[in-house]
């Protein structure tokens, strides 16, 4: 199924609950409301805004569909619209760096009410409804000139206007927006009816596959980070390069109107600040809905709610409630299926993640899964498996997000590097490898920083045992006898899932020997010479693990000097003796000198023996002093 077929079949589910407009409206800001008499005089000024995190924020209404303004020629919209278009009076442009909103008073915009009074004096000529007929008063009288004389404040400014006519309630008795009465909708009916002219080109819907006419415009998206505000498109071809065989805009890629307003309606609305099936990774944002026509609509939400919960973990919690949902969480990272988590899930219930970039004026589509929920609920525990490692760097399951901050530089989310977000997410939705770049940036700022914390041994053995399943059988969660090529001699190992949880001491693998050797050494160091300003990993961890052949000799050399201390100190030869024999059970496996250089793989196999070494005894129970010494060091 395509992008726009699947969103286009999600706004049923949506509409059926009042969760997306109908066709012809849209769902927009609107901060003012306008109550005009029945001689198009301005009656009052409501305050339409609600109070959210002590700020006063726009209220979202459906009001007759918004569409894309581009060029210079002013459009207006139907029956509402901001106060630029509305009143003719607009907020004046910043002309000095950091000038405040109080010092950018009012402005006339004339060609923008021009539009918006000859519009609607056009669409209303032939009114007879009341309210209509305010609203066709009220544009043939107002002039700008009149802003100050009515007591506006100029907090309205270039904010979204609708009309209230005086008096006008609904049947429940609350004021009824004058684009909500029956002559309104008919009107706005009608304007959104498609063109069944000669004019317009009948083709093929790429939707819904009946011939219909096609949408020239394809709908404005709203809500993707760093996109405009105004909205981008997903579908548009606005340059001759991008069009074929002659055609214009739209017919490229025809979709009809019903078809184009359905996607757009419903990703809207998924894109919508309150969505809860919205989520930000790096620079996408993405967006998953699930299908109600196998489970129906309990079992589609259900599902939904549960990714929800998977791709964004709550922060952990001490109370019984977020035990309760770490307890949920595991059965995930356990494989359990998903009727375990919940018995009313359907594991074939159809599911759909899109993540969505900016690009300009347009929208880069930068993950598409379609799949089932089941398949997707192990995907997501067999990625929280692979980044299974002690100790646990975390008390509950990892976001994607939290993930990427280790690839970021000072941990800033704008640093994370380009189409690293999506390839991720599209590596755990689909069960496929991760991507290259992810090795290589932990890697970076491990080399920068020095800092080969939890998080970053987690990725880069991720990394490693999921390369390591799709080399051997070439399909995710299988594996076989198979050994391949990594650069160095790995050896046999039947489980590339275990392999570097924990620390294994027989692992034969030159890079991961190596980096626990790195940490001895750095032990030896510290239990010598005492706390230190900077420490071997701060000078020698980045040239050590690309460059060993250039810096084990020297660091071998100087631990020497370091371990004559300790054997001088009297009551500390024990733990010199200690660290000689660690040193000379990693060193029995190398059959060669240092490696000269190590590839990318196998620098992330050194920062994870590091870890694994440098952890190992602080989270051991002896009692014994020599270990206790040890972790100290």
């Amino acid at each position: 199924m395509t992008v726009l077929a699947a969103l286009a079949g999600y706004y049923d589910r949506l509409a059926d609950r009042g969760g997306a407009p109908r066709l012809g409206y849209s769902r927009e800001s609107i901060s003012f409301g306008l109550v005009l008499g029945a001689d198009g005089t301005v009656a009052d000024v409501r305050d339409l805004r609600v109070p959210i995190d002590k700020k006063m924020v726009a209220r979202k209404l459906d009001v007759p569909a918004s569409f894309k303004r581009p060029g210079v020629t002013p459009r207006a919209f139907l029956l509402w619209d901001n106060t630029k278009f509305v009143l003719g009076v607009g907020r004046a442009k910043a002309t000095a760096k950091g000038a405040g909103m109080a010092a950018r008073g009012p402005v006339r915009t004339d060609a923008q009410a021009a539009a918006f009074r000859d519009c609607h004096l056009a669409l209303l000529a032939d009114a007879t409804d009341e309210g209509l007929c305010a609203l066709r008063a009220f544009v043939g009288r107002w002039t700008p000139d009149a802003f100050p004389s009515l007591g506006f404040c100029d907090e309205m400014l270039d904010h979204n206007l609708v009309f209230l006519l005086d008096g006008d309630c609904a049947d429940d008795g609350a004021p009824r927006f004058l684009h909500e009465r029956p002559a309104a909708r008919r009107l706005v009916e009608a304007a959104a009816a498609p063109d069944d002219s000669a004019a317009a080109p009948v083709q093929m819907c790429l939707v819904t596959g009946r011939r219909a006419p096609v949408e020239r415009l394809h709908p404005a998206i709203k809500g993707v980070l760093g996109a405009q505000t105004a909205g981008a498109s997903l579908v548009s071809f606005n340059l001759d390069a991008f069009a074929s065989y002659g055609k214009d805009q739209g017919a490229n890629a025809p979709v009809s109107p019903p078809a184009a307003f359905a996607y757009g309606a419903a990703l809207n609305a998924l894109l919508a600040r309150d969505s809860a099936n919205r989520l930000q990774i790096a620079d996408a944002t993405t967006v998953f809905w699930a299908e109600a026509a196998r489970g129906g609509e309990a079992a589609a939400r259900g599902g939904e709610t549960l990714i929800s919960l998977l791709l964004q973990p709550p922060t952990p919690d001490d109370d019984e409630e977020a035990a309760k949902l770490r307890d949920r969480l595991a059965l995930v990272r356990d494989g359990r299926p998903v009727r375990d988590l919940d018995p009313a899930l359907d594991p074939d219930t159809r599911f759909f993640v899109l993540g969505l970039a900016p690009n300009s004026a347009r929208l880069s589509v930068r993950v598409w899964v379609e799949t089932s929920l089941g398949p997707l609920v192990r995907r997501i525990g067999q990625h929280w498996r692979d980044l299974r490692i002690r100790p646990d760097p975390w008390r509950t399951a990892p976001s994607v997000r939290a993930l990427l901050f280790e690839t970021a530089i000072q941990r800033k989310a704008e640093t994370i590097p380009p189409l690293l977000g999506g390839e991720l997410m599209r590596a755990i939705l689909t069960g496929g490898r991760y991507p290259r770049s992810l090795l290589a940036a932990v890697i970076l700022r491990i080399r920068a920083d020095g800092a080969v914390s939890g998080p970053r041994a987690a990725l880069c053995k991720a990394w490693l045992v999921r390369d390591a399943r799709w080399s051997r059988s070439g399909r995710p969660g299988e594996t076989t006898d198979t050994d391949t090529d990594t650069g160095t001699d790995t050896g046999t190992d039947p489980d590339p899932e275990e392999e570097l949880v924990s620390l294994n001491r027989d692992d034969p693998n030159l890079a991961y020997r190596l980096g626990r050797l790195f940490a001895v050494l750095e032990s030896i160091q510290r239990a010598a010479l005492g706390r230190l300003n900077a420490t071997i990993r701060d000078r020698y961890f980045g040239a050590a693990s690309a460059t060993p052949g250039s810096v084990f000799p020297l660091l071998l050399r100087n631990a020497n000097h370091h371990l004559a201390v300790l054997r001088k100190s009297g009551d500390r030869g024990g733990l010199a003796h200690w660290f000689e024999a660690e040193i000379g059970q990693i060193l029995d496996a190398f059959e060669r000198d240092f490696p000269r250089h190590l590839r990318i793989e196998d620098q992330g196999r050194f920062a994870v023996g590091y870890y694994h070494q440098r952890s190992h005894r602080k989270t051991e129970t002896d009692p014994d002093s020599l270990s206790q010494t040890v972790a100290e060091a």
